[in-house]
């Protein structure tokens, strides 16, 4: 591949040894351990880069208006630096798999919904997923689309004005991060999901930060529980040998 084509990786990269690279929203709230932006989540190099001006309003409201050039561009300088793939802290840059995939010359994960194909050919019959969604009215049939997603998958949000929603897209200090309030507020999305679908086998995570309250989950309605976390430790896994 010519070294000089938009999709080639650099011939020497600038850090051996990376696998992944984590394109960051523009936020300032707490990551718990467990979830893909803290560092003590991972047993192996990932390279962050936080997109400037891509806050959680932007990309969840908006729907990532404005933000592909920059996604692009960013995601090349990690590559520039050695990382073997890419993946992003929002589900729903969903919206930009195909461009991210189709732009950049390693493999690109942006959203934990590219699971639910998977896993729901993984259950009995009858049996569904469901998706918890840090917020239901904008997860839309385009993202679902996206990923290839059916859009009468079952999908639950957090309430509008609940603690997770609030510390998770910027609207709450930092400090007020409860992590037992967000706990009670996953497990109660969680039951609402599995009472109003009772076809519901599995549950999806669209939201990076819920990964620290899988557990809790897969307690509460026993059930399997995918998240962003899961799939990014099965890309490295597939990648880190490759790494060099």
């Amino acid at each position: 591949m010519n070294p000089r084509h938009p999709l080639s990786k650099p011939a020497r990269p600038v850090v051996n040894g990376l696998t992944l690279g984590v394109l960051m929203l523009d936020t300032r709230f707490v990551r718990f351990p467990g979830e893909i932006g803290n560092g003590l989540t991972w047993p192996v190099a990932l390279q962050f880069k936080v997109v400037k001006g891509a806050t959680p309003a932007r990309v969840i409201d908006d729907e990532g208006a404005g933000l592909l050039e920059p996604f692009i561009e960013a995601a090349r300088e990690l590559i520039d630096l050695g990382v073997q793939g890419i993946t992003t802290s929002c589900g729903f840059l969903a919206l930009f798999q195909r461009e991210l995939s189709e732009a950049l010359p390693v493999p690109v994960a942006t959203s934990s919904l590219l699971q639910v194909p998977i896993v729901e050919r993984m259950l009995p019959k009858g049996k569904r997923v469901g998706i918890l969604t840090i917020n239901e009215r904008a997860l839309t049939d385009r993202h679902l689309a996206a990923v290839g997603v059916d859009a009468t998958t079952p999908i639950v949000g957090m309430h509008e004005h609940s603690l997770f929603r609030k510390a998770f897209t910027d609207q709450a200090l930092p400090s007020a991060a409860d992590f037992s309030v967000l706990e009670r507020e996953m497990v109660d999305a969680a039951r609402r999901l599995t009472a109003s679908h009772p076809e519901v086998g599995a549950i999806v995570c669209e939201c990076t930060n819920m990964p620290p309250f899988a557990p809790a989950l897969r307690a509460a309605t026993g059930l399997p529980v995918f998240d962003m976390v899961g799939l990014i430790r099965w890309f490295v896994a597939a990648i880190q040998s490759h790494a060099a």
